[in-house]
């Protein structure tokens, strides 16, 4: 018996587009078993089947990666479930300290004046006015003890309290039928999350970590708390929201992370 071997692709460098690939994956595939899986499985056929794109360069193997990490947000949107909560845990299990995870360095943590900070809310909203920090905790408070997953690999548990985000688009007459809410922050962070997640019952505008006013390291004056999403989906130091039809990326997403982000 005869077996086939595809001639090699002219112009290619079939090791290099392959370990492209599998470098592309390490950073766009959180899960570390789906990634691990995918890395040893990667073929050049197996990627072209996949995704339809044609795998002749490097390009090529982004672009199939794009397809592939876009083919991914579908399917977690689609079993995302709003009404499943997240574990919850004693306050016996805090992880203490709670570790500090950002872009830049503890070093370079934002310092936002509290009293002169203003939480500015646009897009597709009935009351655009601004929030301050009083008025948002003056608002039904709300605790949860969940765990925070990293992207890196890491976990742990914290506590938080705040505003149900739900309770707050409702507050601001939010068009709950769009399909993203976006936020912008102080650090200059910027993600964006679907209606779906923002509704969550365990999804909070959180003003306090472990009882206590957020500490700027955490996220001060507000942080998007989702033990329903990956860490890097949990924006801190908001300073505006915006909800929209028009998905807005996000810091990370933009440089090739899945935009579901779903823990």
């Amino acid at each position: 018996m005869k077996i086939f071997r595809r001639p090699p692709l002219p112009g290619i460098d079939a090791g290099a587009a392959l370990a492209e690939a599998r470098q592309l994956i390490g950073r766009r595939v959180e899960q570390p078993a789906r990634r691990a899986f995918l890395q040893r499985s990667l073929t050049l056929g197996g990627l072209s089947m996949l995704t339809g794109c044609s795998i002749s360069d490097n390009a090529g193997v982004e672009a199939a990666l794009t397809r592939i990490s876009q083919f991914n947000d579908t399917v977690q949107g689609l079993i995302f479930d709003p009404a499943r909560l997240a574990p919850t845990y004693p306050e016996s299990m805090i992880t203490r300290p709670f570790p500090f995870n950002a872009y830049y360095g503890e070093d370079e943590v934002r310092q936002v004046d509290g009293a002169a900070w203003r939480l500015e809310v646009t897009g597709l909203v009935a009351d655009k006015r601004q929030w301050t920090l009083a008025a948002l905790r003056a608002m039904q408070q709300h605790d949860q003890v969940t765990r925070h997953i990293c992207v890196e690999g890491w976990s742990a548990i914290g506590k938080w309290g705040g505003v149900r985000f739900s309770d707050f688009l409702a507050r601001v007459g939010a068009d709950t039928s769009a399909r993203y809410v976006g936020f912008q922050c102080a650090d200059d962070y910027y993600t964006s999350i679907d209606m779906p997640t923002a509704l969550h019952p365990q999804t909070l505008l959180a003003l306090t970590y472990d009882g206590e006013p957020l500490p700027p390291r955490y996220g001060f004056p507000v942080k998007l708390r989702m033990p329903t999403k990956l860490g890097y989906k949990n924006p801190k130091h908001i300073q505006a929201m915006f909800v929209t039809n028009t998905n807005p990326g996000g810091y990370w997403e933009d440089q090739g992370y899945n935009w579901f982000g779903g823990s």
